[in-house]
């Protein structure tokens, strides 16, 4: 089997996974309280402005308010050559949100915007921990070829598109058309496609540009003009491409939807969209459960015996490779370098997998041989190649560390589906059991010392520390009593009692 995409329409959210021969390599997930919002159009109202930061607030109607900054804005709705010009063949993210080079402000943000104002704007990047949605005023409308942005004058083409009279083809064909005033980028689907195609794309890219500036002239701030369609509508429009061999739904309604936005989109390939109808779950039944499973662990095993060891702080990502249990066959410089290739494929589809974003830092083995860094210099820039998100990847240092950024627009994988630990609150350690009992000891100290003299000392704890202090604690608790001249008693909490929580009382 190539390629396939695996559609697990659940009772509240929706789960999309992308296989290449049977292998995990992209999985998305949506809530259905809770729908990306990304690439979505608002009216929204300004409700500061903060020139220290050449920022300001927006208020978009949602649980936090959106951050602006002044680069991110244009006060012009209307097509404009005076309008920053896209650079050359700008990076598309394929799944739509094709996001404008970063621009330099034109006017301080004090002199553009004010309190109260209202603005028209589209989210760049979903709300992230404790950070608002951010957004920007140059809109960008993806179709299925060719996204549009009404404020620029340039047509670029993806650069995955490598062949430059291909490239050269598709701006002459777009240029043909005599489209609306406005920019367009060719998407990487575009590649081979004619005039027919794209001149729907530029139909309905236009009218619906038409219709947000109508309902932005009508709507009182703030109001949501345009919203993105959901996961299984972007999926077909964005990944459904002529390599997908097969397109899995487990769903009979969401299935229809499939076929239908298929013969919408992509007419040719709507016969390839199938309903799955196996007993198992779709996802045990391909494998795909047990590698979201992996793809929650800190460690990561390689076919080799070696590991990665993969820890997230909210800007940082850090990569550890280890050799693990592999000896190799040959030299240790061989070891390295058969390590730290495997590593770096695994590396680029634990990175997609996760959705991680921010800086990237991976700590490769050292390698002493210039040939082998090399090498595995050009593995790691080919593994990246081919990511949907906009990557910069730099060469390997002297240190044997790739540093890299990676453009962040969702919620990774892991902040989706868990929570902050209750017991060791988000520090990935508990305190051990003689810890525990140390501290323990101490307070209860503290409180005889506090009270008459007299009674007893009763301290409620987890059912597993309480069978450490009655086994290889005893002697201490022995000792314990005989300080603070009271009778001590070890009582067993309920089931859900966090380990680290304890009582003690005095009787």
């Amino acid at each position: 089997m190539g390629k396939r995409i695996v559609v697990n329409a659940g009772l509240t959210e929706t789960r999309v996974a992308v296989q290449d021969q049977n292998v995990l390599t992209d999985l998305y997930l949506e809530r259905h309280a809770r729908r990306s919002i990304v690439g979505s159009v608002y009216k929204g109202t300004v409700t500061n402005v903060l020139p220290g930061m050449q920022a300001a607030f927006v208020d978009l109607g949602l649980h936090k308010d959106a951050f602006l900054y002044a680069g991110d804005y244009t006060a012009r709705l209307e097509a404009s050559g005076e309008t920053p010009v896209e650079d050359e063949d700008p990076d598309v993210d394929e799944d739509a949100e094709a996001e404008a080079p970063r621009r330099e402000a034109r006017a301080p943000i004090e002199d553009m915007l004010r309190r109260g104002q209202t603005v028209l704007v589209q989210v760049a990047k979903e709300s992230l921990g404790t950070k608002g949605a951010r957004v920007t005023s140059f809109i960008s409308l993806p179709g299925r070829y060719l996204v549009y942005m009404p404020q620029s004058t340039h047509i670029g083409v993806s650069r995955r598109i490598h062949d430059e009279r291909e490239r050269e083809r598709l701006r002459t064909t777009i240029r043909s058309l005599t489209p609306p005033p406005g920019g367009y980028i060719v998407r990487t689907n575009a590649e081979g496609k004619g005039e027919e195609e794209f001149a729907a794309d530029v139909e309905f890219l236009g009218r619906l540009w038409s219709q947000i500036q109508a309902r932005h002239a009508q709507a009182a701030a703030p109001a949501a003009l345009h919203e993105e369609g959901d996961l299984t509508f972007r999926v077909v429009r964005d990944l459904f491409s002529p390599d997908v061999e097969e397109f899995l739904v487990d769903d009979r309604e969401v299935y229809a939807k499939c076929v239908r936005y298929g013969e919408t989109l992509v007419p040719a390939q709507a016969d390839r969209v199938k309903l799955y109808e196996g007993r198992a779950p779709i996802f045990e039944s391909l494998g795909i459960e047990k590698e979201i499973e992996k793809a929650l662990r800190r460690r990561v095993w390689l076919k080799s015996g070696g590991y990665l060891v993969i820890d997230q702080t909210e800007a940082l990502v850090s990569i550890d490779v280890n050799s693990g249990k592999y000896v190799g066959k040959r030299d240790f410089e061989q070891t390295v370098l058969k390590i730290n290739l495997e590593a770096v494929t695994e590396v680029a589809r634990q990175v997609r997998l996760r959705d991680l974003g921010g800086i990237i830092i991976i700590d490769l083995i050292d390698m002493e041989s210039a040939e082998h860094r090399e090498q595995v210099n050009r593995a790691v820039q080919k593994a990246f190649a081919e990511d949907k998100a906009r990557t910069n990847v730099l060469d390997i240092s002297e240190l044997g560390l790739v540093e890299m950024t990676r453009k962040r627009v969702r919620q990774d994988l892991r902040s989706l589906v868990s929570v902050v630990c209750p017991t060791c609150r988000g520090a990935a350690a508990v305190k051990s059991d003689a810890t525990l009992a140390e501290e323990i000891f101490r307070a209860a100290r503290q409180k005889a010392a506090e009270a008459p003299a007299g009674g007893e000392v009763v301290i409620r704890v987890h059912g597993e520390l309480a069978d450490y202090l009655h086994g290889d604690a005893r002697e201490a608790l022995d000792r314990l009593a005989h300080i603070v001249d009271r009778k001590v008693t070890v009582q067993k909490a309920g089931a859900q009692q966090p380990r680290e929580e304890y009582e003690i009382h005095l009787r």
